[in-house]
Parts: C-alpha cells; structure tokens; sequence
C-alpha cells in the first residue's frame, strides 16, 4: 500500500498542468506580440533597401538613355525595352532576373515620373502592409520622399 502512495505523490495533478500551460500560453502571446512587430518592421526595412535599390538602377538607366522612364514604361523599362527603344538601352535590362521585384508584402511598387513629391525626379513607393494608399504605422506608405521611419509603438 505504502508503494502506491509513493507513486501517487510523484506525479502531476490536472491543476498544476493546467497552470504551466497557462503560463506557457500568456508568455508566447507577449513574445509572440514582440517577434511579429520585429517581423513588420524587418519588412519596412527591406522596402527600403529595394526602394534605394531601384533608385540606383533608375539613374543607370538615365545616364545610359538621357532620361529616366515615363510614368506609362514604368518600372518594366527596366527589364524590357520600351517602344521606340532608347538608343543606349543595356542588353537583357537593367535588372538582374529579367523580372521588377515586388515589395515585401508581394505587390508591386509604383512609380512616377515626374512625381508629385520630387517634381524634379520621380516618386518611387510602396503602399505598406495593406496594399493600399495612405496608412499609418506598418500601414503606411514607403516612398523615396520620405527619411523618417516609425517605430510602430516600440
């Protein structure tokens, strides 16, 4: 009899699994809250660079063509010839892969030349997280216009 007590005792009841699963649960919900906002910020970040990226190979093509590329060639003037083809246009692009990248949220940038916000330049943006114009926070628009990042609440 003393042997079933003893093995009684050594082990867990319901209310003591209940409470570290409980536990386990509050503690990945607060780290869980930290990591996805890493994640968010890790893709602004990423626009960014693709932003700067792209705008380095705009003023390739420009220096190559005398101009850069209309608001209707687009970014796709990177990748293919428009019409009539630029007499100095680089053979197989400007872009490595043939193909414009998508911003980290899988759209598409967009592009504007001249821009409403560099009338000398072009506007070069990312629509954020919600794929659509305007937004704050993760929400917000990534442009080459704007230098200030958001820390979205950290």
């Amino acid at each position: 009899m003393a042997s079933d007590k003893r093995k009684r005792g050594t082990g867990f009841t319901l209310i003591e699994i209940m409470a570290v699963v409980l536990i386990i649960g509050l503690l990945s919900g607060i780290v869980g809250v930290a990591v996805f906002r890493q994640v968010d910020k890790g893709r602004v970040t990423a626009a960014r660079a693709q932003i700067a990226s792209l705008e380095g190979v705009l003023e390739m093509y420009r220096m190559d063509n005398g101009r850069f590329p209309t608001s209707e060639e687009g970014l796709e003037a990177l990748v293919t010839p428009p019409s009539p083809e630029p007499r100095n246009y680089q053979p197989g692009g400007y872009l490595k892969g043939g193909r414009v990248p998508p911003d980290p949220w899988g759209d598409g940038y967009h592009y504007e030349s001249p821009g409403q916000h560099n009338r000398d330049y072009f506007d070069l943006w990312s629509f954020g997280a919600d794929g659509v114009a305007g937004g704050e926070g993760i929400n917000a628009d990534i442009g080459n216009w704007a230098e200030s990042e958001d820390d979205f609440g950290t």
